[in-house]
């Protein structure tokens, strides 16, 4: 079972050859498996550190990789606090968040503000003239942004979470840092170029080239969706190098000036949201790149990819806190004043219950952003599930807080802020906030491409010793020493599922601290559930074996049952930090507590689901739909949409459109 790596925004699943009713276009038929083999090659095959997240689909619940809760260090928290200070101010005075909607532009004084206060440099090592800042107060800083304008927030996050400063970070030269890092940190703004027209999920399919010619590569093709990319200086770009004498080929990641000769920026494109956003097409027709300026070797590009997303994706849930803590405020502020039947509305149950799953949920994600984020400024464990984790998780429950914060309002949730204003009502612009959020369920790894890809890894020890078992094209040889592999490990796993610390009344009693709710309940309800989770996980593979890859309702409900365990977890370890630091601790603990609850009331209900659910109907009605057997029942409607081909014409060449490249000077 292998996920397709993850990109910037796209949820096509598309089949090998181009799509129905699509033009022009130079992407490469593959086959399934080709498709698989390009996706598994790119991922990190080692596990060289402990990892919490995998553990606990293991079944193996370690709270000593979380507990006591890691803490950045004194200077850490002095930078970090006084440039969050700084960029409050600046925030405060300097961002227009309405008149950023309203035009659908970030101004160019705001991004010159933005240069001035050193956030263009935020991850970025001081030495390379950057701030240095840790992963911690870096989410906390996209947390404050994206609360005045998400647009604001996204445009720097695209900059440094996976544009060019961290893949060279962790893959450039010294010379590439000491040439390029200083005017990123400083001046240049940078964008993530992957997806293309007919390529999202399937980078197999990858039609952008990179052909070497001397001491350069020569780039032709055309990238959608780059976020950043209409104001760029610098680019990151994935193409695909031919193998030759000399080169091994493959995908490969290049630094690219985005005022080189041949670049366009050929649309601008608009959203539902976010419309501040800096996102465009961008065709590159006979591009020369020296080869000074490729990362890494050639063919290493999805896993640069893939690695730079590894904590690059958690400034997307750092956003996602914000948005809870907005909500939070808004829905306390309003409930409190709106009255119904002779009382505030916020004292109603089906009102209460609402404002209850907001705090709740805001303060279990904040949780899981500050774990991950300090986790992955230590490097002792390994976080790429516990990342993508924070991702699904905090995209997801962003959602439902907004959603839930619309309903709250009522009318006047769904009214814009502008028309509030209008009418002599406080401008408050919860409508924005949904349209703005939706994104984040697509970009940087839809929903249903996370739970692919988390999937995989929860796996991995699976495939690791049985893997050549259900592999049809693995001789009989080889499937017989997996068996013996397989016999041996599940010998010493399997037992190891049967009890645990959660079975004892007594276990985890840090967390039952006199005069405090009990969440050490919680926490034994987690060990429980997660030898459950890794039973369910082992009876799927013995029943599906080969066939558990195109169980993707499954696999999605083992994933976010594990989401929830993990932000169970980390909810209760951040409750309990605050109360050992003396900072409202005994509420923390009452916010964890409602959480758990709520959380494993979602849980019972996912794994209820795994068993009994309509997933064998969904592909037959699924079937008769691609067929025509329904077509009747679209009958009765005009459809309003226009003309055009469902894919753009996406071939390489010379382009025919006004280049809308905007450099912010």
């Amino acid at each position: 079972m292998t996920a397709p790596p993850d990109k910037p925004i796209d949820t096509d699943s598309e089949a090998p050859g181009r799509a129905p009713g699509a033009s022009g276009g130079a992407a490469p038929k593959v086959t399934e498996r080709e498709a698989r083999q390009v996706a598994e090659a790119a991922r990190e095959q080692q596990w060289r550190k402990p990892s919490f997240a995998k553990e606990l689909f293991l079944g193996r619940f370690r709270p000593d990789l979380i507990h006591p809760h890691p803490q950045p260090t004194g200077e850490a928290v002095r930078r970090g606090e006084e440039f969050l200070s700084r960029l409050r101010r600046f925030c405060e005075t300097r961002i227009d968040g309405a008149r950023i909607e309203r035009e659908a532009l970030i101004p160019d004084e705001v991004v010159q503000g933005l240069r001035e206060l050193g956030a263009l440099g935020m991850k970025i090592d001081p030495r390379y003239g950057g701030l240095g800042l840790t992963q911690v107060y870096y989410n906390k800083a996209l947390s404050l942004v994206g609360s005045v304008s998400p647009a604001v927030g996204a445009l720097l996050s695209a900059h440094q979470s996976i544009g060019v400063p961290q893949p060279l970070k962790l893959f450039g030269t010294e010379e590439q840092k000491e040439r390029l890092l200083p005017r990123l940190a400083r001046h240049d703004i940078s964008a993530f170029l992957l997806t293309e027209p007919d390529v999202g999920s399937d980078p197999a399919r990858l039609a952008t080239t990179a052909v070497p010619d001397g001491d350069d590569y020569v780039l032709d093709g055309v990238k959608l969706w780059t976020t950043n990319g209409v104001v760029a200086d610098l680019l990151v770009v994935m193409a695909r190098v031919p193998r030759s004498e000399g080169h091994p080929g493959g995908i490969t990641a290049f630094v690219v000036e985005a005022a080189s000769e041949g670049v366009t920026v050929e649309n601008r494109n608009a959203f539902m949201g976010l419309r501040g956003l800096e996102n465009g097409v961008t065709r590159f027709h006979r591009v020369r790149v020296p080869a000074a300026d490729r990362i890494g070797p050639e063919g290493a590009g999805l896993r640069i990819a893939l690695t730079t997303l590894n904590t690059g994706r958690l400034s997307l849930p750092a956003m996602c806190v914000g948005a809870g803590k907005w909500c939070l405020k808004i829905a306390r502020e309003w409930s409190a004043v709106r009255e119904q039947w002779g009382r505030p509305v916020a004292r109603h149950e089906a009102v209460g219950s609402k404002i209850s799953f907001i705090a709740a949920t805001t303060f279990a994600l904040e949780a899981v952003v500050d774990l991950a984020s300090q986790m992955a400024d230590e490097d002792r464990n390994d976080i790429r599930i516990e990342a993508a984790l924070a991702k699904l998780y905090g995209s997801e429950m962003a959602w439902l807080m907004a959603d839930e914060l619309v309903q709250i309002r009522g009318g006047r949730g769904f009214e814009t802020a502008e028309s509030l204003a209008a009418r002599g009502e406080r401008a408050v612009s919860a409508e924005q906030l949904l349209r703005d959020l939706r994104i984040n369920r697509i970009f940087e790894g839809s929903t249903e491409i996370m739970h692919l890809l988390i999937a995989r890894e929860a796996v991995d020890a699976h495939l690791s010793v049985a893997g050549d078992i259900i592999d049809p094209d693995k001789p009989v040889g080889a499937k017989a020493k997996a068996g013996a592999n397989a016999a041996a490990f599940y010998a010493r796993w399997l037992p190891g599922l049967v009890t645990g610390p959660g079975q004892l009344p007594g276990a985890y009693g840090d967390f039952r601290p006199s005069g405090h709710r009990d969440l050490a309940v919680h926490l034994r309800y987690v060990e429980r559930t997660s030898r459950k989770l890794a039973r369910s996980t082992f009876y799927a593979m013995s029943r599906w074996q080969g066939r558990m890859e195109t169980k993707q309702g499954f696999l999605g409900r083992i994933v976010d049952i594990g989401a929830e365990l993990f932000a169970m977890s980390a909810a209760c370890v951040r409750a309990e930090h605050l109360r050992a630091s003396g900072d409202h601790g005994r509420e923390a603990y009452q916010l964890a507590d409602a959480f758990c609850r709520q959380a494993r009331l979602r849980v019972e209900e996912l794994f209820g689901r795994l068993w009994s659910n309509t997933d064998d109907l969904d592909r037959t009605v699924v079937r008769g739909v691609l067929s025509g057997t329904y077509t009747w029942l679209e009958e009765g409607i005009i459809d309003p949409s226009g003309e055009g081909a469902w894919i753009a014409d996406a071939t390489p060449g010379p382009t025919s459109r006004e280049n809308l490249h905007r450099p912010i000077p």
